[in-house]
């Protein structure tokens, strides 16, 4: 950045003395210089043949001729029809990469003072996490990591799923089936153990419906007239009411799913600040509803139901209580959003939840309008597709979700089976053999959801995924790796990471430029990632240093260097692209290996 804004100075110098046109070095936009030129930056002179009055080459040529000879920092250039293309001297690539290591923090930003707050995981507890809960996960954690290195205060949020007809289907196939079977006695983990008894209760609920429309009832009705229905609601009806025995299993069970949880989310890497419970939030849901109809932005039907009519916002009409006083989805929200904006007075709240919900949130966002609430304009929905294997979409209910636990399980062994016919834990105790294979599981599986843009919907391919070549997480950890061995030798040798050890050098190979512009732009690639809430921009960074580097370590050696000066300066340079593969992949939440 320091560099960039260098050059767009001397380029708003160029433009006055050459073409008497004011434009400030801030509004100049530079672009990285195409691989098949020569150069570093390139300037686009298209934009100004009208007030200039002449092509936009010539444009070009005047302005690489005066940059040339009054900018001590443009070595040379040639001009691409409108495309300006500087060179920058070695020298000020030196200079630059010099501040870049005696900035310990570089790429952060100072403290911005706002108040973030990123909601994501909101598992149910009817069912264990799968595969869409592994990119929410991800998805949250990173962007939470991303807030934190723009400078903002950040609360990571998990509002769990724990009551609901859901949950109460769950319990109530558990009553009839469960014979007090418990996590210990099935050897089974408490979220397995539950979501065992959510499909046994549609596959019975399924049964009854059939045996419905076999007596002439309409399937529609049938869905809704089914003794498992009825019961589950009458259950749902008993839980709101405070009913003993209702409430004891409820509590029971969501007790072995929160264990369950826990050990998952240990084992992917995720944590958080705090949690909320529906249970917990309902209640001031309803309250709002209250305050909403007192003060006449929310209306009540003739069967007592209680709607908000957001016509006004390009919406509909939306139901808000049911005519019996039972909360549906967007109430809870509603008193979750207050308790969360209580707890911790945040400038925006982002919500991590899949597409499919686009219109609740556009609900939920202008519902908080009419009620007045300061914190609505913070509502941000981050939304992501959905993930797909090759066998297609996951369907609970079914039994057929792609479970969280056996996936990166299958991972894990994935990673064994392709590190060992690499070759690459020589030396390893089992146990150390252990924690890399989990490393590069998690490498793997992480990078490879985070790196597609959250909105687009993915296929998932855990044999691609951990491939140690190619745009993925093993291969940025083995270039880690890799350095990391080199500065080990480095070591053993006398060699040290010294800003004063180089201090003359100055003849540096082209793909030592391309090294330092990729460290130069980390700042700006943070900045972009946290704007767009897109660990994708993090993950390709990763990926495009670690490119970068394995060309330097390809085509220039580094031991075997006679000048001193120039080998101290490629230990440093290795050490500084270790620090920043280190940190990007930190905030995609990735643990890099020191030893492969």
């Amino acid at each position: 950045m320091q560099l960039q804004n260098t050059l767009t100075q001397s380029i708003s110098q160029a433009l006055q003395a050459l073409f008497q046109i004011s434009v400030d070095g801030t509004q100049i936009a530079l672009q990285p210089t195409r691989k098949e030129f020569a150069g570093s930056f390139t300037f686009v002179t298209f934009p100004f043949t009208k007030q200039v009055g002449k092509g936009p080459e010539q444009i070009g040529q005047a302005l690489g001729e005066y940059l040339k000879e009054h900018a001590p920092e443009v070595k040379d250039f040639n001009v691409v029809k409108g495309f300006l293309n500087l060179e920058v001297k070695e020298a000020e690539w030196l200079r630059l990469f010099r501040h870049i290591m005696q900035q310990p923090d570089y790429g952060q930003a100072e403290a911005s003072g706002r108040n973030v707050m990123v909601e994501y995981s909101s598992p149910n507890t009817n069912k264990p996490l799968h595969l869409g809960h592994l990119r929410n996960n991800f998805l949250g954690y990173s962007v939470a990591e991303i807030m934190k290195a723009n400078g903002h205060n950040v609360m990571k949020a998990n509002l769990v799923n724990d009551r609901g007809i859901h949950i109460c289907k769950s319990m109530l196939a558990y009553e009839k089936m469960g014979n007090g079977e418990t996590p210990e006695s099935s050897g089974l983990k408490g979220d397995h153990l539950v979501g065992k008894y959510y499909v046994l209760f549609d596959k019975a609920y399924k049964e009854q419906v059939e045996e419905l429309v076999a007596q002439g009832t309409d399937k529609e009705e049938a869905k809704k007239k089914a003794p498992l229905m009825l019961e589950a609601q009458d259950m749902l009806r008993k839980w709101e009411e405070g009913d003993t025995q209702v409430v004891s299993l409820w509590k029971q069970m969501n007790s072995w799913v929160y264990a369950g949880f826990d050990e998952t989310y240990r084992t992917i890497g995720v944590d958080f600040d705090k949690y909320y419970y529906e249970s917990g939030t309902y209640m001031l849901g309803k309250e709002l509803v209250e305050e909403g109809l007192q003060k006449e932005v929310f209306f009540r039907k003739e069967n007592g139901s209680v709607w908000v009519d957001l016509t006004d916002e390009g919406l509909d009409e939306k139901l808000l209580l049911r005519a019996d006083g039972t909360s549906v989805y967007i109430t809870q929200d509603l008193g979750t959003a207050q308790l969360k904006y209580n707890d911790f007075p945040y400038d925006q709240s982002v919500y991590v939840v899949a597409d499919e919900q686009n219109y609740h949130f556009q609900v939920l966002k202008g519902v908080l309008k009419k009620l007045g609430k300061p914190y609505a304009e913070g509502i941000y929905h981050l939304s992501y597709g959905m993930v797909d294997l090759p066998s297609g979409k996951m369907k609970s209910r079914e039994g057929t979700v792609v479970d969280a636990d056996e996936l990166v399980q299958e991972m894990i062994d994935t990673a064994r089976q392709q590190t060992e016919e690499l070759g690459k834990i020589e030396g390893f105790t089992p146990e150390q053999a252990q924690a890399l294979y989990h490393t590069l599981a998690m490498g793997a599986l992480k990078y490879f959801l985070l790196k597609v843009d959250p909105k687009k919907r993915m296929l998932f391919n855990p044999q691609e995924s951990i491939d140690f070549r190619g745009n993925t997480g093993p291969f940025v950890q083995y270039t880690h790796a890799r350095i990391s061995a080199i500065l080990r030798k480095a070591t053993e040798m006398g060699l040290t990471v010294d800003v004063n050890a180089f201090g003359s050098f100055e003849n540096l190979h082209e793909t030592e430029q391309e090294v330092i512009a990729q460290l130069a732009a980390y700042p700006a690639v943070i900045e972009e990632a946290g704007k767009l809430y897109a660990p994708s921009i993090i993950a390709n960074y990763a990926y495009e240093l670690a490119k970068a580097y394995n060309r330097f370590y390809q085509e220039v050696s580094i031991f075997n260097e006679t000048d001193e000066q120039a080998r101290h300066f490629r230990i440093a340079l290795s050490a500084m692209v270790a620090r920043f593969i280190r940190h990007s992949m930190r905030l995609l939440g990735i643990e890099v290996p020191e030893r492969m």
